[in-house]
């Protein structure tokens, strides 16, 4: 069955549905549970939380004052309360917007600095035994053409990711099945760091930083993911309302159960991973209820272990095989909310990288970037199997991903998108590997002391790229972006500006991966 096609037959569904009973009982663990639920009410508390929405829309919703208040606090970069975000939700004056605007960018920039993160999503597998009612992956699927990787395919996409695009930053992402195992997470991230391929111009280059979008675990797995090296840890909990997850998620399936998914990052916090990412799917239930629960769940990581979510991804629904729910669900939001919703996520925890993915369209993605996002995927390709299979990053097959994408641009466009409005571009991963992680980089991040490393290392990460992989057209473009981020560092880092020129001249003379 691995790194195989196969078809749906009476056999194949006996054999996944045993294995998805035995899977439950090995992998729930209710101890793992109960210990974060035991001091009172459970952290996503729908009445508190219907009722911070309720006073919000029955307060004045442009109170300036009040705005103000709370914006200040963002600045602060304080995580605002429950309220704060309700309050923040029920602004119309477009005055206060701007202002919200203005001080989203501005708290961007004092915590991550002028740069953009780039990364690209690898899917490693797509059988599932669960049955998400708005998932192409769901069990039962019979359009869903099902494979695993092997980690000779796994080379194989990093071939183009790493060798052919020149991304050096993954989310690696798995259904939920028996046969994709911890171990088998364990080893393709092993493989994928292990890897090194040559680039257009003939540089040693790889990838160096591997995040994992993957099914809540139990500690002692979550363990063996942080010795082989796991990024960012990242579970979607794709609602947060308790009625409309056990509609949408069969309560016989592992992910039927609510508590233990949401759960997971306190279990991997207590196993020794550094960093969390959490993520609901806006349009499966009122987004405003979402994003102020998204809210209580990083005020409660941030209580038990001092350490919030390192990232909040911002997904929306999108079509996928087999299904209708992202068609006709009555949560559906436009882009103007979607907008919404990055502004007041970038607020409400200031400290946070926000990521906003190629699910959206290219026109969304452009003016989140005025909103304070750090992160963007590009020349993303959601097949399995899809970066060597297929030559265009533009070509789609519905029936081997989870959901279709709606910006198909390449790394070289977006790049050359950022640097028309000034942005560098970063590849940077200097930070995971120098112990700049969980409780340090929440420090650095909320002290601004982090935006002076990732400015350093967005330079010396984009010198590489551009003299890797860029066409003399984008060179061209992102020239004067570099130059103008040297001479800040000159200007304002004087103490680590002559280390930095001397690892600049060696990047340009051909040596890699040098970082602060």
């Amino acid at each position: 069955m691995k790194g195989n096609d196969h078809t749906d037959c009476a056999s194949c569904a006996i054999r996944r549905f045993e294995s998805a009973a035995d899977y439950r009982k090995r992998f729930i663990v209710q101890d793992q549970i109960d210990r974060y639920l035991s001091d009172g009410p459970h952290f996503i508390d729908e009445t508190a939380i219907f009722a911070a929405l309720e006073n919000a829309r029955n307060a004045p919703a442009n109170d300036a004052a009040r705005v103000r208040d709370i914006l200040a606090k963002s600045r602060a970069i304080e995580t605002l309360l429950p309220e704060e975000t309700a309050a923040l939700i029920q602004v119309t004056d477009p005055a206060l917007l701007q202002e919200m605007a203005d001080t989203a960018l501005a708290i961007k920039k004092s915590v991550y600095d002028n740069r953009i993160v780039t990364f690209a999503p690898l899917y490693m597998s797509n059988p599932c035994v669960n049955r998400c009612a708005y998932c192409g992956f769901r069990a039962g699927n019979a359009e869903q053409k099902r494979r695993i990787l092997t980690m000779d395919e796994v080379r194989q996409e990093i071939d183009v990711l790493a060798g052919t695009i020149g991304h050096k930053r993954l989310i690696a992402v798995y259904g939920e099945h028996p046969d994709t195992s911890t171990e088998y997470i364990a080893e393709t991230i092993r493989t994928a760091y292990a890897h090194q391929v040559k680039s257009p111009r003939g540089t040693t280059v790889g990838i160096r930083r591997v995040n994992v979008n993957a099914a809540p675990l139990p500690i002692e797995d979550l363990r063996v993911l942080k010795q082989v090296g796991i990024g960012t840890f990242q579970v979607f909990q794709e609602t947060y309302h308790r009625e409309t997850y056990a509609r949408l998620h069969p309560a016989d399936t592992v992910k039927g159960n609510y508590d233990w998914r949401v759960t997971a990052f306190h279990r991997a916090l207590e196993a020794g991973v550094d960093d969390v990412g959490l993520g609901v799917l806006y349009g499966l239930y009122d987004w405003q209820f979402e994003l102020v629960a998204t809210i209580c769940h990083a005020r409660d990581l941030e209580r038990r272990f001092g350490i919030g979510p390192h990232t909040l991804s911002v997904p929306r629904l999108e079509p996928a095989s087999g299904t209708d729910v992202p068609t006709t669900s009555p949560y559906l939001i436009d882009d103007a909310t979607f907008r919404r919703i990055v502004l007041i996520s970038r607020l409400s925890v200031p400290y946070t990288g926000i990521i906003v993915t190629c699910r959206e369209n290219p026109e969304s993605r452009n003016a989140c970037v005025g909103y304070g996002i750090t992160q963007l995927d590009a020349s993303s390709n959601i097949a399995i199997k899809g970066y060597s299979d297929f030559a265009s990053e533009q070509h789609q097959e519905k029936d081997r991903q989870q959901f279709v994408l709606s910006d198909t641009r390449t790394l070289e466009q977006v790049i050359a998108y950022l640097a028309q409005c000034g942005i560098i571009t970063s590849f940077c991963t200097a930070g995971y590997r120098c112990g700049r992680t969980g409780g340090c980089i929440m420090d650095a991040l909320k002290t601004g002391k982090e935006g002076k490393f990732c400015k350093i290392n967005a330079v010396l990460t984009f010198r590489e790229w551009l003299d890797d992989f860029a066409s003399p057209a984008t060179k061209a473009l992102c020239e004067p972006v570099i130059n103008r981020e040297l001479a800040e560092i000159e200007r304002h880092l004087p103490k680590f500006h002559p280390t930095v020129k001397e690892h600049y001249d060696r990047i340009c003379n051909g040596e890699r991966d040098l970082f602060f």
